[in-house]
């Protein structure tokens, strides 16, 4: 398994893979039955369980062409529907470190930063051609560069977009919000130290 990300996060290099399709919701990214899971853990396996069921080993997530891939390119309105975490969750947990599309929803958006995976989007003619690239070298190494805002890999280069406050956050590091309370133990010790609240009872 890779290492799941920190810190600060610029560059994502990695095979990519192609999911085409509009509107394709959270309740397709992780079922619903898979929600009563204790930890996140399992559910790389889970993954667009019962569209793999229906596609009988020809989803994407199952083609062999695919496996480890790092980026995700979709369509349009990717993770509408439900609020669930999970979704996000099952995507990392499966190896996606960032993923490029059309437009997605704001919820899913939301998740996806705060696990420091970037959600690049582009027009919906560029991203069809990216997704003509990726399928014409499925085993070619991109990198989604958030300092330039490119996505590349040999002669393929498709600029792509992220919001300034989002894109700040993931190459600052300000997207992980445990490491920063980790790194602050000692401020956040002193601060405690004077919340009278916190105090009033101590002896």
């Amino acid at each position: 398994m890779r290492p799941f990300p920190s810190g600060q996060i610029q560059m994502i290099e990695g095979t990519a893979m192609v999911l085409a399709g509009e509107d394709i919701d959270t309740d397709r990214i992780i079922p619903a039955r898979f929600l009563k899971c204790v930890s996140f853990d399992a559910l790389a396996d889970q993954v667009f369980a019962d569209d793999r069921s229906e596609l009988n080993g020809q989803h994407p997530f199952d083609q062999p062409q695919f496996q480890g891939a790092s980026i995700l390119v979709v369509n349009g309105n990717f993770g509408c529907g439900s609020s669930r975490e999970h979704a996000p969750q099952a995507l990392m947990r499966w190896g996606i470190r960032a993923v490029v599309g059309v437009s997605f929803a704001e919820i899913f958006y939301g998740n996806c930063l705060a696990l420091g995976i970037p959600c690049a989007t582009a027009s919906a003619a560029e991203i069809a051609s990216l997704q003509q690239a990726v399928l014409n070298e499925p085993g070619g190494v991109w990198s989604l560069n958030l300092t330039t805002m490119r996505m590349v890999s040999g002669s393929a280069d498709c600029a792509v977009s992220i919001d300034p406050g989002p894109r700040d956050m993931l190459c600052s590091g300000r997207w992980d919000a445990t490491s920063q309370l980790l790194d602050h133990g000692e401020q956040l010790q002193a601060l405690m130290g004077r919340l009278p609240y916190l105090n009033r009872f101590a002896t």
